[in-house]
Parts: C-alpha cells; structure tokens; sequence
C-alpha cells in the first residue's frame, strides 16, 4: 500500500471510529474487528467523562448522556491527545460547538463547575515560599497556587437530582486544593472575589488590598471593612486558601 493510500485507509478508518452508524468501514476491515475498535475507544472516551460529570449524566439520563457523548466524539476536534485533558475538551466542545442537542440553559456551567474538581486535582503549582503565621494585613499576602476565582451566571454549586433553577443566579465561588490534597468549594461574594483578584494580580498586603476596595465602593467607614478584612483573611488562612504572608 502506497503511502497516500495508507493515509486514505487512516482517514476512512478515523471517520468510521467517529461516525459508525453513518460513515462506512473502511474496506477489506472485518466487521467484528471493527466492532471492536468501536467499542474499546467509545468506552474509553465515555469512562472519563462519566467519572468526571456525574451530575450532568444524572440529570440527563442515561440515554441523552450517550447521545451527546457520541456527538462530542464524533464532532469535536480536540487540542491535546492526553486522555487526562478529556474532560476538559469536553467543556470547551459545550462551550464551543453548535450542539444539536436541547440542553439546559445551565448544562455548559454545571460542566465546567464539575471539571474544575479535576483540574485542580491535577494540577502542579510550586508552593512559594511564605511564613504561614505572618502578619496578613501589613505583609504581602501569599494565596494557594492551586486555586480557582470564579463566576458563574447559575447556582451551579446547588444543581442536583432535586433542584434545576429556572433563573439565572449569579454566583462566586473559590475552589482550591488544600494541604491534605482536598479539593474545596467555597461560595463567595462579590467584594470576596475582588479581594481574590487583587491579591492575586500583584504582591499586595491585605491592608493594601482592602483600602483599594474600601475606595472602589466609596465605602463610608473604611476602618470597618479593614476590620472585616483582616478576619476575612484568617478565615482563609485558617481553610487553606490563603498559605500566609511573604517570607
């Protein structure tokens, strides 16, 4: 078999994986053969998606579930070859693609909420180097390397089997990785998450931090948000997001 032919039969034999119910197989492949092949990298490819959108299977059912599996498998033209990343394809494909499918309005976000779990969980940061009981308002504030700000336009963190919300709802959440290699999900607010973001764009002591909020909002009484702050911060200290001040 000449070289083009060879890559003819690759492409015949990729566009059948995909698109078994509606692209032939490739000639001279026995059907049982192929079957397998079928098979084996469908299953692969729905194992790490199971495993990483439970919720999103549940509420969709078994039947729907599969049927956009297959349409992710057959559509989707992923960025990276490692199965770990899966997941996160599977996201962007939501995300990305004009799906066919009815979905509901929150699906793409419940998915996303659901990956960051795995993300995070393989996620390798360097922890820099910090005192863990320095001084969080007059020192700069060192965060957890292995931590998420987001936002979402639905209360993805309450989605279940027994609550699927009609109205969006917007909603912060810190996701992170603590010290005993635990993923943790904490609802915030608004002014919470801009604390995050800038402690996070550039080193900033939490007195700093908080005195830039307190005039971002006009606050009337700033010494009562330092206040608010400073246990803010040891909160977060005390659960992991924070590691403590710079060293």
């Amino acid at each position: 078999m000449s070289a083009p032919d060879f890559q003819a039969f690759q492409q015949a034999f990729g566009r059948h994986l995909r698109d078994p119910h509606h692209t032939p197989r490739p000639a001279g492949v026995p059907a049982r053969r192929m079957a397998v092949y079928n098979e084996l990298l469908f299953n692969n490819i729905t194992g790490f998606l199971d495993a990483c959108f439970p919720v999103c299977r549940k509420l969709l059912g078994e039947t729907n579930w599969r049927r956009l599996n297959r349409a992710f498998f057959r559509d989707w033209k992923s960025h990276t070859p490692w199965f770990r990343e899966i997941p996160r394809e599977f996201v962007r494909y939501l995300n990305e693609f004009a799906i066919r499918q009815p979905l509901p309005a929150w699906f793409a976000e419940l998915a996303h909420y659901e990956w960051t779990e795995l993300a995070l969980d393989v996620m390798d940061c360097p922890i820099p180097e910090h005192d863990p009981a320095g001084d969080l308002m007059q020192r700069v504030v060192i965060l957890n390397p292995v931590l998420l700000n987001l936002t979402y336009a639905w209360p993805v963190h309450r989605i279940g089997p027994d609550y699927r919300p009609r109205k969006q709802q917007t909603t912060q959440l810190v996701v992170y990785r603590n010290a005993a290699d635990a993923v943790k999900f904490v609802e915030i607010n608004p002014v919470t998450a801009r604390l995050l973001v800038l402690l996070a764009l550039a080193p900033t002591s939490g007195e700093a931090a908080c005195q830039q909020i307190a005039d971002e909002l006009h606050h009337p009484e700033p010494a009562q948000l330092q206040a608010f702050g400073k246990a803010l911060l040891e909160d977060f200290r005390t659960e992991g997001i924070i590691l403590g001040a710079q060293a």
